[in-house]
């Protein structure tokens, strides 16, 4: 979240992104390292076709500096890496892309936003009385285990008789360490709002969705003790729980949008979208994952175009991730669909909020 408010915020002259899928195993993120070399050799050439010397050096000498740094050993799914003459970032994605560069005037976001709000994202909270471990997971697959405050043990544990004596005493210190874990889990989630699954014994599960801050966040757990159970498989066990879930959800999603339809509460005509959303008038904008859409603005008008050489301010290399990036700025969420659902609307639908 805090890389994507930089990116989205920054417009300038020759904004590079390079997204491109990688790979988690040796030898295969070897092949990584060297893709990666070509792309950059890429941008150099097309920015040296179009810029003098003097404007290029400084964006490839960020470009260069953040490669150098990437530790491919690490690589996820996928990679998005950013740079102009006075930013360069980068951030590993645990979803494939459509391998690609972009040079325009604000960075390509679509992926970075797909990956934070996918409906296969989310956190497994494992959760002893001793001890508390946060793993980000996308699919069945680990994307991270978080470090830092984490692994949590409970120093609060006792033995002591007198403090045990009653169930009231040994409720309080449990609660107390459950409510240390809940505060740090915020912390480390901060803005990114992803469902929270528990792997926990049933009876610590209810004491913590009791004194949990946003209970709402939590989707339900798994039950026993994986204190001592590798990421990897506790994340295979998850999955299985999360699946069933996300495909309710999906579900529902849909029936929201032929419910829109029905009542007329939608577009699917790409300049009336573009135009509502210029005003906040989206509501949930539904696209077709890997749909992309090069344009150029006329006025209030987008020409589509197939065109993938950026000819004038008035060229725009994605329109849909400039839609994305527009309704979520008015409060509204963005469905990135896998199926034919969204077939006969040409990939692209937006419900309206009035």
């Amino acid at each position: 979240m805090e890389l994507l408010n930089k990116v989205k915020s920054i417009y300038a002259e020759a904004c590079v992104s390079i997204i491109f899928n990688t790979h988690r195993t040796k030898p295969s993120y070897q092949k990584d390292e060297i893709n990666l070399k070509n792309y950059v050799n890429e941008i150099e050439k097309k920015l040296s076709d179009k810029y003098s010397k003097k404007f290029v050096l400084p964006i490839m000498k960020n470009l260069n500096k953040v490669v150098a740094s990437i530790n491919h050993s690490f690589n996820l799914e996928s990679m998005i890496i950013y740079a102009n003459s006075d930013f360069s970032e980068y951030t590993r994605l645990p979803i494939e892309v459509e391998d690609r560069v972009v040079i325009d005037y604000s960075f390509a976001t679509r992926d970075l936003i797909r990956a934070m709000h996918s409906e296969s994202a989310y956190y497994v909270l494992v959760l002893s009385r001793q001890k508390a471990r946060l793993i980000e997971a996308y699919g069945d697959k680990v994307v991270k285990e978080l470090t830092g405050e984490f692994v949590m043990t409970n120093f609060l544990f006792t033995t002591d008789k007198s403090k045990l004596s009653t169930n009231k005493g040994q409720d309080n210190l449990i609660e107390e360490f459950f409510n240390r874990v809940d505060k740090n889990v915020m912390l480390a989630i901060k803005n990114h709002n992803l469902p929270i699954l528990l792997v926990t014994e049933t009876r610590n599960f209810f004491h913590y969705k009791k004194i949990a801050d946003k209970k709402e966040f939590i989707i339900g757990h798994i039950n026993g003790n994986k204190d001592k159970e590798t990421a990897r498989n506790i994340i295979s066990d998850a999955w299985q729980v999360m699946l069933p879930l996300i495909k309710e959800k999906n579900a529902l999603r849909i029936k929201e949008l032929e419910k829109a339809v029905s009542e007329g509460k939608f577009l699917s005509d790409t300049n009336e979208i573009w135009n509502a959303i210029q005003h906040g008038k989206g509501r949930t904008l539904f696209v077709k994952k890997g749909y992309f859409q090069p344009v150029i603005i006329q006025g209030n008008h987008i020409k589509l175009t197939n065109s993938l050489r950026r000819d004038s301010e008035n060229f725009i290399n994605d329109i849909i991730d400039e839609m994305i990036e527009q309704t979520m700025s008015f409060g509204g969420d963005v469905i990135f669909m896998e199926g034919d659902e969204l077939k006969e609307f040409n990939n692209l639908a937006l419900l309206l909020r009035y």
